[in-house]
């Protein structure tokens, strides 16, 4: 007993370091730090303002955040999250990313083809039951597969059980195990959408920058049976915004960050992976501007990937920034050193699992380019070509058990992988080839003319030349075709002569075995030892210490607080006046150009109406279009970016400088009813149309008319 007491105290003063500072965390909804909100900003959540929040967040399918703004189903994000759709619905001439969208009447709402929205349900914790068949001394590779398949029982079991899509998700490496529940809508209408030239006002130059102008918002309905859905739970709309100081909850979907990984876990990425996917997206992006420069329906097609590249490649370069930063790695060092003597003198006969994670870096450095270019389809740049090897694998992973499939292929994945496959969005097969050709001639560079993957899909051609055949003579562009070969199965998929069908079915088992190597060497072993090290954090902290993010719903909160930058101080909110002027400065020239909406309507605008503020609300990619909510459960904006400084947060959190970026709700108002004449939406988010339920700020539910001015 008094050795385990000795073992706690070591390991409480080691863990300090990993307690969460100021304003830092993403935290889990059933774990969140109510008392700790409480004693920095005298407000404590009760249970059923919590509920109510997460009930009224959603998330995007394609990599954002959103929420529910009327009882009538209205949900609103980033115009950077609902663009694909935008894109997508810009068919026959029109070009709405151009131009923007309103639908004056329900009629007119727009169905996207394949967006699919997930409301957070129930959460349930089945760590046990995913580890209940893990036995003493099973190597790192059977646990993995044994995870794996108890993973796609509990999600199979409880699909069939609740009709819900169930996910579950690993958290601290696997020590801890979460059954997501989510109530699933696929019938996504458009509703509003400005113009790409407001919505990314600023560009490139300005993206993760601050101070910003931009208007990035989407607004779109949910629908079932063809009628819009009736919400118990959605967020009011504030009239009144923020102020300096003002506490607010950013309520959204993280995507990754790394700050529970291990030293040899950030060189990894330090070293090879984000230098690579520079490389990359830096190559691509020459090559969609060589496009899109050819006719103005090319730039049109082009634009949204183009927008996509430019903003990882900004990301990804920040994010090596913060792992060039010798002072913060070497902190970083030091303190797993320090737990790892603990570990090594309490445990002297136990492996040690840093040095596991470091060999399986090792490992993955070693296939990093074969795994990349082939299993992960670097050298596939193609949406036809991602069609056809899921087609060629979802055949062959049926025919199995469904513990033993790849997990995006198991049952409880089946209904979004059937919607991605069968989506009705136009696909264009001019941009298809010019992407295709050069994926391939960089697999070929990356790999070598040698490799058994490059001399198996080029066949002696060249890369542009299969790349044209391949595209040009397949018929997987006709959604009854792939419908066809998904609904035939194996025999319908070996009997295909289409030419990607082809090139996916003769390169899968290369792929296939990357694959297994990956999960085997690789993820079991970072599984198993990052349970290890989580054990550690949990001897003194528990769940306090929340878990990296995983695009799961998340809760963070801070102030909203503006911040010193080389001498000067930066307001906490920007005006329209300001970007009238930002764009004067600019000549209105692209990427400062403001829509000829926003000059016609500039003699109407309050122009001191704030457009845009930032806080120190805790974020990283993923939480665009999270709603930002006060303490009455209010929406007071939405997360559309963070500043250069935020992009250290995927490892370690600050705010000194770092801030995230949103989209007043002031500004918002004023933008659709005196530059769009959007009164109809203006209105619905007013609660000018309906009455409500709403929940006050000590989590008691009331029902009151709504106004448009706020309670």
């Amino acid at each position: 007993m008094k050795r385990a007491l000795l073992l706690l105290c070591l390991l409480g003063s080691l863990l300090s370091n990993f307690y969460a500072f100021g304003d830092e965390g993403m935290w889990l909804y059933n774990a969140f730090p109510k008392d700790k909100v409480k004693a920095k900003y005298g407000f404590e959540p009760s249970q059923q303002w919590l509920d109510h929040v997460r009930l009224s967040s959603v998330r995007f399918n394609n990599g954002g955040s959103g929420s529910f703004v009327s009882p009538d189903g209205l949900a609103f994000t980033n115009h950077h999250v609902g663009a694909t759709c935008v894109q997508q619905l810009s068919t026959g001439g029109k070009d709405y990313m151009k131009t923007g969208f309103y639908a004056k009447t329900r009629a007119e709402e727009a169905k996207c083809p394949d967006l699919e929205l997930n409301v957070l349900v129930g959460i349930e914790d089945v760590s046990a039951k995913v580890k209940q068949s893990m036995k003493p001394g099973m190597s790192a590779a059977d646990a993995g597969q044994v995870q794996r398949a108890a993973m796609s029982t509990i999600e199979q079991d409880c699909a069939k059980s609740t009709g819900m899509r169930c996910d579950v998700v690993t958290f601290y490496s696997g020590e801890v195990y979460n059954l997501y529940k989510y109530k699933k809508y696929t019938d996504v209408r458009l509703v509003f959408a400005p113009e790409f030239d407001a919505a990314f006002f600023g560009g490139d130059p300005d993206n993760f920058t601050y101070p910003r102008y931009d208007l990035d918002i989407t607004f779109f309905r949910i629908y079932e049976n063809d009628k819009p859905v009736h919400l118990d739970n959605y967020l009011r709309w504030s009239q009144t915004g923020v102020k300096d100081g003002d506490l607010v909850f950013v309520s959204g979907h993280p995507g990754s960050t790394a700050r529970l990984r291990t030293t040899a876990q950030l060189e990894y990425l330090r070293d090879v992976d984000y230098p690579s996917r520079i490389e990359s997206y830096k190559r691509r992006i020459t090559l969609l501007q060589k496009f899109g420069a050819e006719s103005e329906e090319n730039a049109r097609i082009a634009k949204e990937d183009l927008f996509g590249l430019q903003n990882a490649l900004k990301a990804f370069t920040g994010y090596l920034g913060g792992l060039e930063n010798k002072d913060e790695m070497a902190k970083k060092a030091s303190q797993e050193e320090q737990m790892r003597a603990t570990f090594k003198k309490q445990n002297s006969n136990a492996g040690d699992p840093w040095d596991e994670i470091a060999n399986a870096m090792k490992v993955q450095k070693d296939m990093y380019l074969p795994l990349t270019y082939v299993e992960r389809l670097r050298g596939f740049n193609s949406e036809l070509a991602r069609f056809a090897r899921d087609l060629v694998r979802v055949s062959a992973e049926k025919t199995k058990p469904n513990g033993e499939r790849l997990r995006e292929y198991r049952d409880s994945s089946l209904p979004s992988l059937e919607q991605e496959l069968f989506s009705t969005a136009p696909i264009y097969k001019s941009l298809e080839t010019v992407t295709l050709g050069d994926s391939l001639a960089q697999m070929q560079q990356a790999l070598g003319a040698d490799s058994d993957a490059v001399r198996k899909t080029l066949t002696g051609k060249t890369a542009n030349e299969v790349a044209k055949d391949a595209i040009g003579n397949t018929k997987l562009d006709d959604v009854a075709v792939r419908k066809q070969l998904y609904e035939g199965g194996t025999g319908a998929i070996q009997a295909s002569t289409d030419p990607l069908i082809v090139l996916m079915r003769t390169i899968d088992p290369d792929a296939r075995a990357l694959r297994k190597q990956y999960d085997d060497q690789v993820d079991s072993v970072e599984r198993r030892d990052g349970a290890t090290i989580a054990k550690i954090r949990f001897a003194q902290s528990g769940l306090n210490a929340y878990p990296d993010a995983t695009f799961t719903l998340r809760l963070s909160y801070g102030a909203v607080k503006g911040y010193t930058e080389n001498g000067k101080h930066i307001p906490y909110f920007t005006d329209f006046a300001g970007g009238f002027q930002h764009a004067a400065e600019h000549d209105n020239k692209d990427p400062y150009h403001l829509p000829d909406s926003w000059m016609n309507a500039k003699s109407k605008l309050n122009l001191k109406t704030p457009l845009n503020f930032v806080t120190t609300a805790d974020i990283i990619g993923g939480n665009s279009g999270s709603p930002t909510i006060n303490k009455n459960g209010q929406v007071v904006g939405i997360v559309f970016d963070g500043n250069i400084e935020s992009l250290v947060w995927n490892f370690f959190y600050t705010d000194d400088v770092a801030r995230a970026v949103h989209v007043d709700s002031r500004g918002i108002q004023e933008a659709l009813r005196n530059i769009y004449s959007a009164n109809r939406l203006a209105d619905e988010l007013a609660g000018k149309t309906s009455r409500a339920k709403v929940v006050t700020k000590d989590g008691k539910r009331a029902e009151a008319k709504k106004v448009a001015t706020p309670q």
